[in-house]
């Protein structure tokens, strides 16, 4: 029972951080690859970048919109039934019902499609001579919490401007998260500025693991990524990180480590309920 214990509470995740092309048959070959790579180094969950198969902007969303199930999702189902693992795909753009959203679709070592997120909190920000951005003009909002079970532990997904809500990552760790992933696409401003300080704050708020993958850095793409896809431990630390290039990272996740954390700084236990609390509204 020990040795099952051991192997149920260990594992290892893998991120992606893949250079985006104007080819969506690129970059799904490109991320194909890549997937199996991680898989062959015994990656049991894999998590793809914001938008990692078409440019982040939001000219492109329509042109690269797919329903689901469609061409890209195919490609992730087919990637994670063959490496027999649990794939977090990213993002792609979605159409639905004459909308566009910004979904994370997720699937099973068979395969079969998890669950969906569609990005709660869209990317409408304006930082004078730096940088503006409004999803808002082409994107709808998701309003779905997203969480799926694995062997190894619950996962609570985002995508990239929901990390910047606490709250989002409250009610994951309150439904029993252990680790929350978030593809995203952070850049230039906000990236040197916010990305690693988001994670960090993520992870030691709720002592849970967080994981990101971003795009690899395209300096002549019309958005340029801030790449360095990172896990963060509970304890705040950052245990890998890529740099700006196309990689895959690694990070041997303990979930014994996690509970040491938990009893060593009892935050949970210690939450004043009766004065606060954070809950959910609608669950979508």
């Amino acid at each position: 029972m020990s040795g099952i214990r051991k192997v149920m509470t260990n594992f290892r995740l893998a991120v992606v951080q893949l250079h985006v092309t104007q080819l969506k048959s690129q970059n799904l070959s490109r991320a194909q690859k890549l997937v199996k790579e991680a898989a062959g180094q015994g990656a049991k969950i894999v998590v793809l970048p914001e938008c990692f198969n078409s440019p982040y902007r939001t000219g492109y969303f329509a042109k690269y919109a797919e329903k689901i199930p469609g061409e890209s999702t195919q490609v992730l189902s087919e990637v994670a039934a063959e490496c027999g693992i649990y794939l977090v795909g990213g993002s792609i753009p979605e159409e639905d019902g004459g909308k566009l959203f910004n979904t994370c679709p997720v699937f099973g070592p068979d395969g079969k499609l998890l669950l969906k997120h569609r990005k709660i909190h869209l990317f409408d920000i304006d930082v004078p001579g730096k940088i503006r951005f409004q999803e808002s003009e082409t994107l709808s909002p998701g309003s779905s919490l997203s969480v799926f079970e694995t062997p190894y532990c619950k996962v609570g997904v985002g995508i990239c401007y929901d990390i910047r809500f606490a709250e989002l990552a409250q009610i994951y760790a309150k439904k029993g998260c252990q680790l929350l992933v978030y593809p995203g696409a952070f850049n230039m401003t906000t990236g040197p500025a916010h990305w690693e300080l988001l994670q960090r704050a993520r992870a030691v708020d709720n002592q849970v693991y967080v994981a990101t993958a971003s795009p690899a850095r395209d300096e002549s793409a019309n958005y340029v990524a801030w790449g360095h896809s990172s896990v963060v431990n509970p304890w705040g630390e950052v245990i890998t990180k890529a740099q700006s290039e196309e990689s895959v990272v690694y990070a041997d996740i303990g979930l014994q480590y996690l509970s040491d954390v938990r009893e060593q700084i009892p935050i949970t236990k210690q939450k004043r309920n009766d004065i606060y609390e954070v809950k959910v509204v609608n669950e979508g």
